[in-house]
C-alpha cells in the first residue's frame, strides 16, 4: 500500500517537474500534462517539426489513450510549433543535451561542456559566451548562432 502512495505522489508531480523543463507560454501546462505522461521532456525539446508532424504525432496519443479536448489539442498544437517548429530557437540557458546534440549539431562531449560550463558560469548571454566553453568547436557555434536565443 505504502509504494503504491509514493507511486501515485511521483506520478502527481511528475508533470510539474517537465513543467519546469518545457519553455513558458501558452500551452506548456497542457502539454507537460498530457505529452509528459509517455515522453520525456528531451524527446519534444530535441525535435524540430512542422505543425503537420506535431498533428501527426499528437493525433498519434490520441490513438492510444491520450485524453483531450479540441481545444487542448490546438494549444497543444499552437505551442510545439512556436517552440519546437522548423523555425524555433534553441534557447541555451535552459536546453538539455538531447536538444544541443540534436538541434545544434553538437557531440554528446561538447554539449556536456555546454551544461557544465553554464552550471559552474552562469547563463549565457550572447553568442561570445558560448565561443568561451572549453571542448566546443567554434565553428559550430558560428555556423548555427541564428538559432540560438539568449
Amino acid at each position: 500500500m505504502r509504494c503504491c502512495r509514493l507511486a501515485l505522489l511521483c506520478l502527481s508531480v511528475l508533470p510539474l517537474i517537465a513543467a519546469d523543463d518545457l519553455p513558458p507560454g501558452a500551452g506548456s501546462g497542457v502539454v507537460s500534462r498530457i505529452c509528459t505522461v509517455c515522453h520525456a521532456v528531451d524527446k519534444i525539446r530535441q525535435r524540430r517539426l512542422s505543425r503537420d508532424g506535431w498533428e501527426d504525432i499528437v493525433d498519434d496519443m490520441v490513438e492510444r489513450g491520450a485524453k483531450l479536448t479540441g481545444e487542448e489539442k490546438e494549444t497543444v498544437l499552437a505551442y510545439l510549433e512556436e517552440n519546437f517548429g522548423p523555425a524555433s530557437k534553441l534557447r541555451v540557458n535552459s536546453a538539455p543535451l538531447a536538444e544541443w546534440k540534436a538541434v545544434a549539431g553538437l557531440s554528446v562531449a561538447e554539449a556536456r561542456a555546454v551544461l557544465d560550463y553554464r552550471q559552474q558560469n552562469g547563463d549565457f548571454h550572447q553568442i561570445g559566451d558560448l565561443l568561451k566553453v572549453p571542448g566546443v568547436d567554434p565553428r559550430k557555434i558560428e555556423a548555427k548562432k541564428d538559432m540560438f536565443a539568449f
